[in-house]
């Protein structure tokens, strides 16, 4: 029902006013980027700006006459406005446009129907769908009306608007239900994640800055990647492989956007705990662009929403390929710890540099060791070698090894209660 779209694009106007000031320059071109990726055809941009949105049409008397002739020119099929508009709004413009009217929040809703492909993706669209729907139904079947007395003039005891509203209501419940069970699976993962202390690193980021094109970089993944918005909505979960660390899970995840609809954040919040419940999160930035400084403002916004504010980050500023005379570059913060890395997830430049800081960051306090290990114990030398801990290696004349280590001193500390491993010399250094 809500995943069947026609190939063909949609001839459509765009309206962006200025309420109050409150829209930037830029907005109107992120605005026909989402049309565009929602296939429609905008034939002609209506600007304008008011001190307040008007309560029946949100636009005003004259701009409504605009409106009705530029759809009669251009033969509209569509208006799209960069707002969120009211059902009472949204049902008075379609009487008087004598076309369909979709505000901001149906328009990212159709985007994010085309482009849910697994089953937990689909039915997180539905239910924002729906939950958008419920407050748009119009009245109609009067027949179907409440019963009244006498033989043959029973109905069916409530009207169609009531019945589409029972219905939604059940699919709702429905779909919650599901969720909660792919909620109670992803819980399950982490858990097991958790037990083989195998750390979570989340991609987060403004739609379109590059994300899925890291995450392949990262992970030699296929996943789709393209530039266009909202490329990814299904969070996808790969092993990578960290210098001087070991194994962790990189997740990538849906982009944000400015002004994101508040039910997509609730629909998505079963992918968004990848988020909430990783170890580190790479926020990558699209450094070519210029609005990033609100693009980052935005995120931060969304993380604060979902309660991912205090998760360790670090800004991973991307496509430096398009910034000429920008090198590969680690920033680190007062600290001394990584703070910003600037690389190009098309051109791999900076990417072994973004590799270390990451394993850093997991790694907390590292610990160089010298470790003697007997011929006894080859598993732990053998999961030494798996992890990369091991930096140099020497065999003594009684055929024990001698193992040159840099690895976390928290790790260090389990295998030593673990194994009882002998320490030939300690050094370490706090990262």
């Amino acid at each position: 029902m809500f995943f069947d779209r026609p190939d063909s694009g949609e001839i459509s106007l765009l309206v962006n006013l200025h309420i109050d000031n409150d829209r930037d320059a830029d907005d109107i071109v992120e605005f026909e980027e989402l049309a565009l990726s929602a296939g429609a055809q905008p034939v002609a941009i209506i600007s304008g700006s008011r001190r307040q949105p008007s309560p029946s049409y949100f636009v005003g008397e004259g701009k409504l006459e605009e409106l009705k002739a530029a759809v009669a020119a251009h033969k509209a099929e569509v208006v799209l406005f960069n707002h969120s508009l009211s059902p009472s709004q949204e049902r008075n413009l379609e009487r008087e446009l004598k076309c369909r009217v979709i505000d901001r929040t149906g328009l990212i809703l159709d985007i994010f129907a085309q482009r849910a492909r697994s089953y937990e993706g689909k039915l997180q669209v539905e239910l924002a769908q729906l939950q958008h729907m419920s407050s748009r139904l119009k009245r109609g079947w009067t027949h179907l009306d409440r019963q009244k007395g006498g033989i043959g003039m029973r109905g069916a005891g409530e009207t169609q608007l009531e019945m589409d509203q029972r219905i939604i209501a059940q699919r709702i419940k429905s779909i919650n239900k599901a969720l909660v069970k792919v909620r109670t699976q992803r819980d399950q993962g982490r858990r097991s994640r958790r037990r083989a202390e195998v750390p979570t690193v989340s991609l987060v980021g403004y739609t379109n800055a590059g994300k899925s094109s890291l995450f392949n970089r990262l992970t030699r993944a296929q996943t789709y990647a393209a530039d266009q918005l909202f490329a990814t909505l299904d969070s996808t979960l790969r092993k990578v492989e960290l210098p001087n660390f070991g194994q962790a899970i990189m997740a990538d995840t849906v982009g944000f956007i400015s002004h994101l609809p508040h039910q997509l954040v609730e629909a998505f919040r079963a992918t968004l705990e990848e988020t909430v419940q990783a170890d580190l999160l790479l926020h990558v930035i699209d450094a070519a662009h210029d609005s990033h400084p609100e693009f980052i403002f935005e995120v931060e916004s969304v993380l604060a929403e979902i309660g991912a504010q205090e998760v360790p980050q670090l800004q991973v500023f991307n496509k430096i390929d398009l910034l000429p005379g920008r090198e590969p570059e680690l920033q680190r913060n007062s600290a001394g710890k990584p703070h910003r890395v600037w690389i190009s997830a098309k051109t791999g430049a900076g990417i072994e540099t973004l590799l270390e800081a990451v394993s850093e960051l997991l790694a907390g306090e590292m610990s160089d060791q010298l470790l003697r290990v007997a011929p006894s114990e080859a598993r732990l030398r053998s999961k030494l070698y798996a992890a990369n801990y091991v930096e140099n290696e020497e065999i003594t004349d009684d055929g024990h090894y001698l193992l040159r280590v840099r690895m976390p001193l928290q790790e260090f500390d389990r295998i030593k209660q673990q194994t009882g491993v002998a320490i030939e010399g300690v050094r370490q250094t706090a990262e």
